[in-house]
């Protein structure tokens, strides 16, 4: 049995459906389970931070991303024979990294906690996700032209099913305990190109019209904590002209590799408009 936190997340529905289609038990484990719309086959469970006692029986493998990682949680999770955990941590995390950014004490402070709790781990740092590019869904659906920061900036995102291959790699080969495993998508791409890239699925012609970075706001990022976006500024700031980092670590663990951003575009045509 393997217990994955954040199910409907992104990574997380993915890797429960990557476990099912391997004959793996599955415990997702999500706030709202009536309205989760998870497989049948998977055993879905009220995902309680607070009160984790039962939520780990008859599981050994445990998927977990940072806002979930407690103490208490890892003490139930152990006490009820979890032995590996593996963490969607952050890329953010690494040597030589700016220790105060929000992002970095979020993720390293739960890989502390697991390092701490006794559990078998592995670390999984992804850098940009694709699916960051949802952000901009709402300004395609009315229209071809999609206002943002910093055209140029620079990523190399990575599609959320290839993380979840990874996962589920992690989770059920033997060999990955103590491992930190760097991902990325296998190319380099700018904002401007990623609009062009969906522009190329849905079949439209998408314009990418730069808005001064100390004009934009809530309008842009909607989900965004307020007092994390000049942080985040700064990050994009940051990559431009910069060769963003790339791995080979999606193929070396699961044997194909990362998908481009092209294909994640038309994998996610729909939530375009398309």
């Amino acid at each position: 049995m393997i217990a994955v936190t954040g199910a409907t997340g992104n990574v997380g529905r993915a890797l429960v459906d990557r476990l099912l289609a391997a004959g793996r038990p599955v415990r997702a484990l999500t706030r709202d389970p009536e309205r989760a719309a998870l497989p049948e086959r998977a055993e879905v469970a009220r995902f309680r931070a607070d009160d984790p006692a039962g939520l780990f029986d008859g599981a050994t493998g445990l998927f977990l991303y940072a806002q979930a990682v407690t103490a208490p949680l890892l003490a139930a999770a152990r006490a009820s024979g979890v032995r590996h955990a593996v963490l969607l941590s952050s890329g953010i995390v690494r040597e030589g990294a700016d220790e105060t950014h929000p992002l970095h004490v979020l993720h390293a402070d739960a890989e502390r906690l697991i390092r701490d709790s006794g559990l078998a781990w592995t670390f999984l740092r992804p850098n940009g996700f694709a699916t960051n590019a949802l952000q901009w869904a709402p300004q395609i659906r009315a229209g071809n032209t999609v206002r943002g920061v910093y055209a140029d900036a620079v990523s190399a995102p990575i599609h959320e099913d290839d993380i979840a291959a990874v996962a589920e790699r992690v989770l059920l080969d033997e060999g990955h305990e103590g491992a930190v495993h760097r991902l990325t998508g296998p190319a380099a791409t700018t904002n401007a190109d990623q609009v062009a890239a969906i522009g190329a699925a849905v079949g439209r012609d998408l314009t990418f019209v730069e808005v001064d970075p100390g004009k934009a706001g809530p309008e842009l990022f909607p989900h965004l904590d307020p007092r994390m976006l000049e942080r985040l500024l700064k990050t994009f700031e940051d990559t431009i002209g910069a060769p963003p980092e790339i791995t080979t670590t999606v193929e070396e663990i699961t044997g194909t590799p990362a998908r481009a951003f092209t294909r994640w575009a038309r994998d996610h045509a729909a939530d375009f408009g398309a």
